[in-house]
């Protein structure tokens, strides 16, 4: 397991979303920067809160280009649940074998139950990694606000 460090291309994952098509990152965020954020589960209050907060920020990051996709472990209904709860409007996927995904990008796996930590990742148009957010546990994660300053930043260079 190794981590993603920027300028590292984003390895392909495909992601089940909750009512749609399966899709491969990071492909289907080409040309847009993306935001791809891996939480632990519906029953984790630090993962609603930062989902919600994205979708709260939604008309400003993708005023700035910026497209955002969720990834968990839970099954479809518990994430079909989580999105119609809490009225996501970005891609959540369900189903994520974690052991898979934590090769593919050294995102931290929790034994018992088999759960990823929250990972976040800021890759720019081409499906290259420009941050990478890694957490062990609980706390710690990519909050849209730093995202929204960290690309305005890089539009403005």
């Amino acid at each position: 397991m190794s981590t993603l460090a920027p300028g590292d291309r984003f390895p392909v994952l495909t992601v089940q979303p909750v009512g749609g098509a399966p899709f491969d990152l990071p492909d289907s965020l080409a040309g847009a920067y993306g935001v791809v954020l891996f939480y632990r589960g519906s029953w984790c209050p630090y993962c609603i809160a930062q989902l919600r907060a994205f979708q709260r920020m939604e008309k400003s990051l993708t005023g700035l280009g910026i497209k955002v996709v969720a990834l968990s472990v839970d099954d479809e209904a518990t994430t079909a649940d989580l999105v119609a709860t809490h009225h996501l409007g970005f891609p959540v996927g369900h189903g994520a074998d974690a052991c898979k995904v934590a090769e593919a990008t050294g995102a931290f796996v929790n034994e018992g139950p088999q759960y990823l930590q929250s990972t976040g990742f800021v890759l720019d148009p081409e499906g290259r990694v420009l941050v990478s957010v890694y957490s062990s546990g609980a706390i710690g994660r990519l909050e849209p606000t730093d995202v929204l300053g960290f690309v305005r930043y890089l539009r403005e260079r």
